[in-house]
């Protein structure tokens, strides 16, 4: 399916927010998460579904000050 990655077209073959993190190299980083505007807290992704379409937004944390 196809979905937005922070913004950009993402063609991926996963069915929930978990899954999709891994699939696009998140897997084990810290990040926080978003789908069609609503944050999704890490403990919610594996049940988190996904539809074509979707926005997701994807965050990591920086350094700095």
């Amino acid at each position: 399916m196809t979905l937005l990655l922070n913004g950009a077209p993402q063609e991926i073959a996963a069915t929930t927010l978990a899954e999709a993190l891994a699939e696009l190299g998140y897997a084990g980083r810290i990040v926080a998460t978003a789908v069609n505007g609503d944050f999704v807290p890490a403990r919610n992704r594996a049940a988190t579904a996904l539809n074509e379409g979707d926005r997701i937004e994807v965050v990591a944390p920086m350094q700095g000050g």
